[in-house]
């Protein structure tokens, strides 16, 4: 896993699962509490994620939240579009540019 960025623009690839959670969480903290305005996670270069890297996501969204600030996804891969809506959390989460249309449930 690797991250790149600066306070209001990150770039994160590789796997964001249980091996790279801890310093994942380190820097997305650092960048939500010294930065303003919205956090961009640029996710086009992460090849996967697993429940843990789910979660230092939502630990950063409800942290961000509580600083006045915004974390918005850019670039969901499909993969991880179908699990955020199977998860729900789509509805939580701002998601740039929305999700693919073979992400939604069929009704």
């Amino acid at each position: 896993m690797h991250i790149r960025g600066d306070h209001a623009e990150l770039a994160v690839g590789g796997r964001l699962d249980v091996r790279s959670a801890a310093d994942a969480r380190t820097v997305l903290h650092s960048a939500v509490d010294d930065g303003a305005g919205d956090l961009v996670l640029n996710l086009t270069e992460l090849d996967s994620w697993d429940a843990t890297g789910l979660g230092v996501i939502m630990g950063a969204h409800r942290r961000a939240g509580r600083a006045g600030r915004r974390l918005v996804l850019r670039g969901v891969p499909p993969q991880m579009q179908r699990l955020l809506v199977a998860t729900r959390l789509h509805r939580i989460l701002a998601i740039e540019g929305g999700l693919a249309a073979d992400s939604l449930p069929r009704v």
